[in-house]
């Protein structure tokens, strides 16, 4: 979304945190009203959906990991945006960079793990779309650590977004069929 203000923004050859990175023109907008209340109402969800769920350890551990890496880890990389451009070759850093990358880094390589665990965990079509939402972001999160410099970068990492969010948006629903079932 963020992109669409910016001249010559590339959704498929930049990094989604460039559109709200310091010295952009809506950066504190997008952060502020985008994706900080977007990281607090994921991690909120991810705290109390396994209170709804069949139980199960593998799924709550599983919403707790895309709780705080998901959703906490959007707040942090929030508050710490990246410098003009995301500094691809990390040159003379800002603090606020380096929290940016380690955080935003661990993320994308936990995140998935926690969607696997959840479908490892489940017994129903949670499992499949779980499995395959995790599965696929991970394709996807290697493709990004392996061409973290080519065209398609941007790309790459708006599929691991749509997977999770997918994600996201399909749980709530199996939720709030279920709950309205039970």
């Amino acid at each position: 979304m963020g992109g669409i203000f910016m001249e010559d923004y590339s959704h498929t050859r930049q990094l989604i945190s460039e559109s709200y990175a310091h010295g952009t023109t809506y950066g504190p907008l997008l952060r502020w009203a985008g994706f900080i209340p977007s990281g607090i109402s994921i991690a909120i969800f991810s705290f109390l959906a396994p209170l709804v769920l069949p139980k199960s350890k593998l799924v709550s551990l599983g919403f707790w990991v895309v709780g705080v890496f998901y959703g906490i880890g959007t707040i942090i990389v929030s508050l710490f945006p990246c410098d003009i451009g995301c500094n691809p070759q990390f040159i003379d850093p800002s603090a606020s960079q380096i929290i940016h990358t380690i955080v935003g880094a661990f993320t994308y390589i936990v995140v998935p793990s926690g969607l696997i665990l959840i479908g490892l965990g489940s017994k129903s079509i949670m499992r499949i779309v779980s499995l395959a939402c995790g599965i696929l972001a991970y394709g996807f999160v290697g493709l990004l650590i392996n061409d973290a410099a080519g065209p398609y970068i941007g790309l790459f990492q708006r599929v691991v977004e749509a997977c999770t969010l997918g994600w996201l948006i399909y749980m709530s629903y199996y939720i709030k069929r279920n709950a309205a079932l039970s």
